[in-house]
């Protein structure tokens, strides 16, 4: 191993790691560090996040900048306003002790007269998405002819989030002899057809599960029928009193409803979603820093560039599609010389999906069950005991008070008062877990006479809504069909990347999404329905016209079969 000091860099840069408590470098920066101070290749490498790739391609850059100038010198790209925040900040400690650099992040949602001074005012390095990066481009505010490096990071998740026109424009207006990296989880045909185009005889490194393949994580699923899946996430957190997690949903919608629904019950969670404004997202992401919010409740998109690094556990709420996905998502915890727990809550239907997941990983992921009440009141009794054992007194401020205590309870046994005080702090418990039954199943059917736990009765076991029904928020939903399924590679982040374009409105409630073979059926907020008809009439996507149909009334059954519509109108064809 080159440790960082062997590598070249200079002596501002190795004062500020330091300060960072950088140690010894990882996997990627071992390679990409000493590729970038000694080459001007370009370079594609399969890494996600926490593989420290910031300080990689970060570190080099910095110190290789002419800081005379005030021209922008590299452009980083990445998908999401929090990970271009991240970065930049990164890059800011990195360099916090070379006088004169300066890094301008710009990013939608945010101020743009802000971010057009700071341009104007010189720059050496710009972190921007997509979007943002193309609309300054195109105000000539940003100038991009004395770029000498340019960085995709997540680049398969800015082209899964439609930016390929983006990164096509801003791609060309970088000149021909910059230096190009690309960062990427996964390496899907789209990322390869990209870097074909603007990259030249890269050298390709692979990294991606670097700081997973080791012992440091547990992978572990249970299997739940799938109104369950909410009481499982409760009985995990209630196993776990010292959790630290995020939690992974597939959609804001359900982001809002589990940490809704888990704070009215004294749950200690938040959501991070993409309705958030700037300053939502930086409160809640410092409440869950300092441990206010034990559980972050988040969608894949929306938790990218988050960096923590002391995670006990990731819970799947739901199966990520694609299979890189969980992968990046578990490695976010059993970082270091720490270690963590993935944790997947899977419906029967999903369970063939964990023998491809242990492919991926190399290792098995365990069955578990999913605990049971009295196994929870042991954990909490235990933890409420240790609690005890440990808690430093504090005799000179309660000190006044303990004589009158003592008088008071002078009557009671040692064994009387040690069961009281336990009982105050601990019938909670023991009065929900009364009788609570077994979540866990081989079958995923549960019991028909089963009624749920707290909060939880009332629901119809199977899940579904008739066309028209509101669901429990108020809102009631219509059901669609848009020509585009798993052939075409699409998925759920690529829906709401078009509905928020072709519709140009925020805050629309999107419900239930089955992608099958051909077409993708999903809900919406039945009040915009003749706008989302009208507004894909000239959509196209990777060629394709984008056809968006009302489901045919009394079509249920079809809502999870794959059928290709014989004797019906065919969808998306023309």
């Amino acid at each position: 191993m080159i440790p960082f000091e062997d590598m070249g860099l200079d002596a501002g840069i190795l004062r500020s790691i330091a300060d960072l408590g950088f140690q010894q470098p990882t996997p990627i920066q071992q390679l990409t560090i000493p590729h970038l101070l000694n080459t001007r290749e370009d370079l594609i490498a399969t890494a996600q996040t926490g593989t420290g790739k910031t300080a990689g391609f970060g570190l080099p850059i910095l110190q290789q900048l002419d800081l005379q100038s005030k021209n922008a010198q590299a452009i980083i790209l990445c998908p999401t306003r929090e990970l271009c925040i991240q970065i930049a900040r990164d890059l800011e400690s990195f360099s916090k002790h070379t006088k004169g650099l300066y890094v301008t992040p710009v990013y939608g949602g945010a101020s743009m007269e802000t971010q057009v001074r700071a341009l104007k005012k010189g720059s050496h390095v710009v972190v921007g998405t997509p979007g943002r990066t193309l609309d300054l481009l195109n105000r000539k505010v940003l100038k991009l002819e004395n770029i000498r490096w340019l960085v995709l990071d997540e680049a398969d998740e800015m082209l899964s989030m439609g930016f390929k026109e983006e990164l096509d424009a801003i791609m060309e207006a970088v000149p021909t002899d910059a230096q190009s990296l690309l960062f990427s989880a996964t390496m899907p045909a789209g990322v390869k057809r990209l870097a074909k185009s603007y990259m030249k005889d890269a050298k390709e490194l692979s990294v991606a599960h670097a700081h997973i393949s080791t012992g440091s994580v547990k992978h572990g699923y249970f299997l739940v029928s799938g109104r369950d899946r909410f009481l499982a996430l409760k009985r995990i957190a209630d196993m776990n009193p010292n959790i630290y997690a995020i939690v992974f949903c597939r959609t804001r919608r359900e982001t809002k409803e589990i940490a809704d629904k888990m704070s009215a019950e004294g749950y200690a969670v938040d959501a991070l979603h993409g309705d958030l404004s700037q300053g939502q997202r930086d409160f809640v992401m410092g409440r869950f820093r300092n441990k206010q919010i034990r559980m972050l409740i988040a969608t894949d998109v929306a938790a990218r560039g988050l960096d923590v690094n002391d995670l006990s556990h990731v819970i799947h709420y739901n199966l990520p599609d694609d299979d890189a996905a969980y992968v990046h998502r578990s490695g976010r915890t059993g970082r270091g010389d720490k270690t963590g727990v993935s944790l997947a809550i899977v419906h029967v239907s999903e369970k063939k999906r964990i023998a491809y997941l242990e492919k991926v990983l190399g290792r098995p992921i365990e069955q578990m069950k999913v605990p049971t009440g009295k196994e929870i009141c042991e954990r909490q009794l235990f933890h409420l005991i240790n609690r005890m054992e440990t808690i430093e007194v504090h005799e000179e401020q309660i000190g006044d008070f303990l004589p009158v205590i003592y008088k008071k309870l002078e009557w009671m046994s040692k064994e009387d008062l040690i069961t009281r005080f336990v009982s105050v702090e601990f019938n909670r418990f023991l009065s929900y877990y009364k009788d609570a039954r077994d979540l866990s199943t081989v079958s995923g059917r549960g019991d028909r006479n089963d009624r749920g736990e707290r909060g939880e009765r009332g629901e119809r076991g199977d899940g579904k809504r008739t066309r028209g029904e509101k669901d429990g928020k108020g809102y009631t939903f219509g059901k669609f069909v848009i020509n585009l399924g798993v052939k075409h590679r699409f998925k759920p982040s690529i829906l709401f990347q078009m509905i928020n374009q072709q519709l140009a409105a925020r805050n629309i409630e999107i419900g239930r999404i089955e992608i099958q073979k051909n077409f993708t059926v999903f809900e919406l907020d039945q009040a915009y329905e003749k706008k989302l008809l009208k507004s894909f009439g000239n959509v196209k996507y990777k060629g394709l016209k984008v056809v968006v149909e009302e489901w045919p009334s009394g079509d249920d059954d079809g809502w999870r079969k794959d059928q290709s519509h014989k004797g019906k109108k065919k969808r998306g064809r023309k």
